[in-house]
């Protein structure tokens, strides 16, 4: 007798052959048939109508602090994920003491937007080296699976103290961190993690650590990692401007690093309305990599980087005059100090003038370009801009967003695209055969920005919608070709013997629900959440572990190590 039975539904495997009707058995955690299965079961789901795929696995997330206080990894886990690489970007909260906990909290807090008070409250250290910290999550209660990359900034910090936000590495602090970056790896770490980007600060508006790092320092940790014959480097990448002298040499010193080190290397990549022209060259480096020897790919999205707006989280408004004292008020005060006429005709003349505060970075709020801001009514793209409608209206945007809140009670949101403005070029992006749709960053940004749902976006608008991808190439995408790169090599196929990660959905209706702000992480601290539609189970390592959104109280999930 089967564990688990799934009848009748649609096989698409993830290998981006053509799909096929079929029942798929599970026992003991593994695929056990695929066919037509006449044998009984414990438990059996009737997928009539529906898809079958591997579980969805997410390359880029930020879910190292998350993992300790919330066992069922949302919200990745409502849009078919079963498995996670976190450790992203440098970010990871170790090696460190606990006595030292502060500096790896200084380069998650306003980078990656995690709340301090919430990874105080909310994390139970029991850890100093990498070694320990994979123990420490493999002993946690788990939905979903998790791998873990090393990250720069906690090695630096680690081996160098606060010198790591000012000083350069001496030789003795790089030969300490090429062991314990080795040490991790061989533990089971998927590979090696930094960050060079300008957009990654400490609150104080300091560089986090592992952008302190000379280029050398980085070859000699990538070059240790590829001693051990495995690991994935991921890098956030330098922004070398438009000048195609500096590309040029930042793309040869990433190729040569990639083709001297042997391991495999991934970064980011996004188009940019501002700069159109310069995602194509980062393409062409992928090729001439290959070429010359070495293994690289990009991690694309699936849709614009978007900075959600809501009065009941954040506005571009919320630290400029006056509109800092009632963004201070209980929301249901702030309502009623917007119905105020006075008040918000001066609210009205404030946002509209020329920003002058602090710099934005990263995914902040920043002071609308109202042609670039759009109203969430739903989930459906194509809404008109906040500008266009400002002027149908007749009315200033500032008013007019300031209205269409109050009419939904602040259960309003306002989308502002940071990123991949362009859809063409996304759609460009995610065809490149060295590209993989990932890249969610769930467990950071988490009152910002809201891309755990890029899975079930991608089935929705570029599948069902849109018809520019089969449903076959869309679930290869982010099942076997996620799966593949960072080595989960049980995953991401249905076979039999394979992991029995799986997710059933309805190709008519899947797709991301409304996003809510919900004040449930450690000390109260505010985040997004977002719920599917159309997703009937997921089930993570032979267990479901949801169905139609609900927990089956069931926590399956283990820690992948490399």
């Amino acid at each position: 007798m089967y564990d688990l039975l799934i009848r009748n539904g649609t096989i698409v495997d993830g290998s981006g052959g053509a799909r096929y009707p079929a029942d798929l058995a599970i026992q003991d955690g593994k695929i056990a048939a695929i066919g037509r299965i006449n044998e009984k079961s414990r438990q059996t789901i009737d997928a009539e109508g529906h898809v079958v795929s591997p579980g969805f696995v997410d390359g880029h997330t930020h879910m190292d602090a998350q993992v300790f206080w919330d066992p069922l990894g949302a919200c990745s886990c409502y849009h078919g994920v079963t498995s996670v690489v976190m450790g992203n970007c440098g970010f990871t909260l170790a090696p460190c003491k606990q006595e030292d906990a502060d500096l790896v909290f200084r380069n998650l807090e306003r980078a990656e937007d995690l709340s301090r008070d919430a990874m105080l409250a909310g994390i139970d250290w029991s850890w100093e080296t990498f070694p320990q910290f994979l123990d420490a999550v493999d002993g946690l209660p788990k939905g979903i699976n998790y791998a873990g990359y090393i990250g720069h900034s906690a090695v630096r910090t680690y081996a160098m103290g606060e010198r790591a936000f000012t000083d350069q590495a001496t030789e003795a602090d790089v030969k300490m961190m090429c062991h314990v970056v080795k040490e991790a790896v061989q533990a089971g770490a998927m590979g090696f993690s930094t960050s060079r980007t300008v957009n990654h600060l400490t609150a104080d508006d300091r560089p986090v650590a592992s952008r302190v790092a000379h280029w050398d320092e980085v070859r000699a940790i990538v070059n240790a990692v590829g001693e051990t014959g495995k690991g994935v480097f991921e890098i956030a990448g330098e922004a070398p401007g438009r000048d195609p002298e500096r590309i040029r040499a930042y793309h040869r010193r990433l190729r040569d690093l990639a083709v001297e080190s042997g391991v495999t290397q991934t970064w980011g990549m996004f188009s940019l309305r501002v700069a159109p022209e310069l995602w194509r060259p980062y393409f062409d480096l992928l090729d001439e990599t290959a070429q010359a020897g070495g293994r690289m790919f990009a991690q694309v999205h699936s849709r614009a980087l978007n900075t959600l707006l809501s009065f009941e989280s954040h506005t571009p408004f919320d630290n400029w005059e006056l509109w800092s004292d009632i963004r201070s008020l209980p929301l249901a005060q702030q309502q009623q100090k917007l119905r105020d006429p006075s008040l918000k005709a001066k609210l009205v003349e404030i946002g509209s003038r020329k920003y002058t505060g602090p710099r934005i970075v990263g995914a902040e709020p920043r002071p609308p370009e109202w042609d670039y801001v759009f109203p969430m009514a739903d989930m459906r793209e194509g809404a008109p801009s906040m500008a266009t409608l400002a002027r149908e209206k007749g009315v200033n945007p500032v008013e007019l967003m300031i209205d269409m809140a109050l009419e939904r009670d602040f259960k309003m949101f306002f989308r502002q695209p940071i990123a991949n403005e362009n859809q063409d070029h996304v759609l460009e992006m995610m065809k490149h055969p060295r590209s993989v749709v990932t890249f969610s960053d769930s467990g950071a940004h988490v009152a910002q920005i809201m891309d755990s749902s890029l899975q079930t976006h991608l089935l929705s608008y570029w599948v069902r919608e849109k018809q520019a991808l089969s449903l076959e190439e869309a679930v290869r995408q982010i099942t076997y070709n996620t799966a593949t790169l960072w080595g989960l090599h049980d995953r991401g196929l249905l076979r039999t013997g394979m992991a029995a990660d799986v997710v059933i959905f309805d190709p008519d209706t899947v797709g991301a629900g409304y996003p809510e702000i919900v004040a449930d992480l450690p000390a109260g601290a505010k985040r997004l959440k977002q719920t599917a539609n159309g997703m009937l189970s997921t089930i993570v390592n032979g267990e479901v572990l949801l169905s139609n959104n609900i927990h089956s109280g069931a926590l399956p999930g283990r820690l992948l190590r490399c």
